[in-house]
């Protein structure tokens, strides 16, 4: 069947689960990542030298045994950057290449170029550092006893928490450790800088953010930004670790591919990219709780230490996050925060997945499941008391429907989403069965948890929540659309091209997304905070749209009829008195000098507050969701697996149901491998010793458990978002959660005492056995 015959056939693309646009390429090895693309005539190659202190005075450089090697080009320090030397990250704090000190163990002090990628790799490691060691903070205790913040502390309140705590019936107390993660991107970072005519720049990047690469490299370079042009077709996988260090590695090639006048390429290889790349951030806390008989919380204190490395990066937004998830799905009628943002000479944390979010989440499940353990309550029952409603409180004309930074939660659905998962689960039977096996059974001990999610939606920074489209109808009928932004593996392309072609009425294969590009749409906001669909796909439907109402005006001046008369589906477009082809619709537009292309604008609606005390309304709506996890351990030898799970989640009117599964399933294991085995060690000389897939443990298809059943909460999104839809990429990482309160629930059952179970994670085998008091 013909393309134009098929298009008869046509049905709306938005809601159908379609391929991913580029799946099968893939699969077939015929897609171009940045190391793909065809090199020009003379690329040179780059690697970097790496710090080998913490902290120290930089005295000098030694290349001499590197430039003798064969076909080493030479060296760049910081002293070859022709713009600032300092990165145009929004702190400021943070260095190019280092310049009279070093900061952590991988600090990237220079490249080394050379002919070929092994000839640079193989001199970098011969550069020798003249470094003179200064005093390294690299814990938490001496950061804080120092005061060494990347950032200032953060404080937010609301009532009084110590006269709550003071009233409380019931108080506890405790502290908890919870590690980073590495992004563990299947392509690493890399870019390829190509000098052009007239001092103007093409980046290719693997980034989430190619406005931030382009201004990062301008200033660099002390070029305005329309000299530099940046593109990204799509990335091996970001999870946040391509937002802004992406950016580095561009600026790196950049300045090389300046002082050495040709394309210069840098590519770094895994070992490295573990080394110089900044990770989740891990937190530490302390909290102080009081709870009546029944679990309600009646006041909270938490303190929260993210541990940010040497730099502010998005250290500030990412603990400013954790601040507002820490409620989770809760109601914090008293509850006194503070965030500390402290300085390590380590690498310099930065965005993933979540984006602090995780980080205040686990904080609250930790609290609420230890207060069910200390009144001998089911955890579930606890957590349902305190979750946000519209209960009056007593004594007061106030609702518990009101977060900590004054947010009102309008779209609440946590009740009924928890009780309908409650039943599909077979939680009070699961509970039963669980407590039966324990019962029997001397060393294999079970565990079972239900935890929910409410995250917020929408760059915290209000100004990010912006985007732009661009779409070209061509004289074929054929459709591209470009948007601000990128491909990373979650489908980004594909469901933008579902919603245009739900727009103008044709076949979702008569539309094609071409890469990100700087010269296309501008000053783009990263691809991030689960926003991608949001803002983007919004975007672009207003492009199309826009030509929509050119054809529909077009061809109500044919017909004499109103434009609202026209209709465009099923790849014709239908007016009251004939029905033709869209493409012979375009084919005259196009002889009458009809506008054929358009852009589109969308900025997020209703957001706003103030980020000195961080209140008001910093997200346009909440993704809610629930997972219900079985766990065992082994209480020999700390031993665990996930035994199975089922999943509840609301992604509003799911624009491509297949997608969002996949999303959900691929969230809910990197949750899983960040509280369970994906364990960073740094040892006492600032030397991060899990810097390989040797020593360093992602989650493997063998720990998905056989019973993995995730289903789609059936209500479009309240808000007036694209196809009624909601984001998926972020919020489902913290269903992984259910696993870490699972495993605290089976040590519980081990120990039997009742007590909080003080559980570090990740849950590595040697952190079950301390949680059992079998390791010191």
């Amino acid at each position: 069947m013909s393309q134009k015959a098929a298009s008869h056939l046509t049905t709306p693309a938005a809601g159908k689960t379609l391929v991913h646009e580029s799946a099968l390429a893939q699969v077939a090895g015929a897609v171009h990542y940045i190391d793909d693309l065809p090199e020009i005539r003379g690329t040179l190659y780059a690697a970097p030298i790496l710090s080998n202190v913490a902290h120290g005075r930089l005295r000098g450089v030694d290349a001499c045994a590197a430039l003798a090697m064969p076909g080493v080009c030479g060296v760049v320090l910081s002293k070859d950057i022709p713009g600032d030397p300092m990165l145009a990250a929004f702190a400021g704090d943070e260095p190019v290449f280092a310049i009279d000190t070093v900061q952590h163990i991988g600090q990237v002090v220079g490249l080394v170029v050379a002919r070929t990628v092994m000839q640079a790799r193989k001199a970098a490691r011969k550069v020798r550092l003249d470094i003179d060691p200064l005093p390294a903070v690299l814990t938490v205790q001496d950061a804080l006893a120092q005061k060494n913040y990347v950032l200032p502390p953060v404080t937010v309140r609301r009532g009084d928490a110590a006269a709550a705590l003071a009233r409380a019936p019931h108080r506890l107390s405790g502290t908890l450790e919870v590690g980073g993660q590495e992004h563990f991107y299947l392509e690493g970072q890399i870019a390829y800088a190509v000098p052009l005519e007239q001092n103007q720049w093409q980046i290719y990047s693997s980034t989430q953010h190619p406005g931030e690469v382009q201004h990062w490299v301008s200033h660099a370079l002390g070029l305005d930004n329309h000299a530099v042009r940046v593109e990204c077709r799509r990335m091996g996988g970001g999870f946040g670790g391509k937002e802004t260090q992406a950016g580095h590695l561009a600026v790196w090639s950049a300045v090389a591919a300046q002082k050495f006048r040709a394309p210069v390429k840098l590519r770094l290889d895994r070992d490295d990219d573990f080394m110089i790349t900044g990770k989740r951030h891990p937190f530490s806390y302390e909290y102080t709780v009081g709870f009546d008989d029944t679990g309600r919380l009646c006041g909270l204190q938490l303190q929260m230490a993210a541990h940010c490395g040497f730099s502010a990066d998005l250290s500030g937004p990412v603990a400013d996050r954790a601040i507002f998830h820490s409620d989770n799905a809760y109601y914090l009628q008293d509850v006194d925060i503070t965030s500390y943002r402290l300085k390590l000479n380590t690498q310099s944390h930065t965005a993933f997945r979540g984006f602090g979010g995780p980080q205040g989440v686990i904080a609250i499940e930790t609290i609420l499941g230890d207060i069910a353990r200390h009144l001998g309550k089911d955890a579930l029952d606890v957590r349902l008391r305190n979750l946000y409603s519209d209960e009056v409180i007593p004594g007061t004309a106030l609702q518990r429907d009101t977060t900590h930074y004054q947010m009102k939660v309008e779209d609440n659905i946590l009740q009924p989403l928890l009780s309908k998962l409650e039943l599909s689960a077979q939680y009070r039977r699961g509970r039963e069965a669980v407590l039966a096996w324990n019962s029997s059974h001397p060393t294999l001990k079970k565990g079972l948890a239900i935890t929910p999610v409410k995250f917020g939606i929408s760059f915290t920074a209000t100004l990010f929540n912006q985007a732009g489209a661009l779409v070209h109808v061509y004289t074929d009928g054929s459709v591209q659309v470009n948007h601000g932004g990128t491909e990373m593996g979650q489908g980004l392309n594909t469901k933008v091209a579902q919603i245009v072609a739900d727009e103008l009425g044709v076949p979702y294969e008569r539309v094609l997304c071409t890469a990100s590009d700087t010269s296309k749409v501008p000053n783009a906001s990263a691809t991030a905070a689960s926003s991608g669909t949001d803002l983007n796909g919004r975007a672009a439907q207003f492009a199309a749209r826009n030509v929509r109402d050119n054809l529909a005006s077009f061809v109500c001046g044919l017909d004499g009829c109103g434009a609202g008369a026209i209709r465009f589906e099923g790849g014709k477009v239908h007016s009251p008195k004939t029905t033709r082809d869209f493409d012979d619709v375009v084919k005259q537009a196009y002889a009458n000098r009809i506008q054929l292309w358009s852009d589109g604008f969308y900025r997020t609606p209703k957001i706003h507050y103030d980020k000195t005390t961080l209140s008001g309304r910093p997200f346009y709506y909440f993704a809610y969701g629930a997972a219900c996890t079985e766990v065992v351990i082994d209480t020999l030898t700390g031993e665990s697996k996930v035994l199975k799970v089922d999943i509840l989640h609301d992604v509003g009117r799911s624009i491509n149901p297949g997608l969002d599964i996949g999303q959900i399933e691929g969230a809910f294991v990197q949750g899983m491998g960040w509280l369970t085995t994906e364990q960073l060690v740094w040892n006492d000389k600032g030397l991060l010793t899990t810097h390989a897939p040797s020593t360093y443990k992602i989650p493997t298809a063998g720990d998905v458990p056989e019973h993995f059943k995730v289903e789609l909460w059936p209500e479009a999104n309240r808000e007036d978002n694209v196809f009624g839809s909601k984001a998926v990429g972020e919020p489902p990482f913290m269903l992984g959660i259910s696993v870490y309160e699972a495993l605290r629930d089976a040590i519980a059952q081990a120990r039997g005492d009742g007590q909080p179970v003080q559980l570090t994670a990740p849950a590595t085998a040697e952190n079950v056995l301390r949680a059992l008091g079998r390791l010191a």
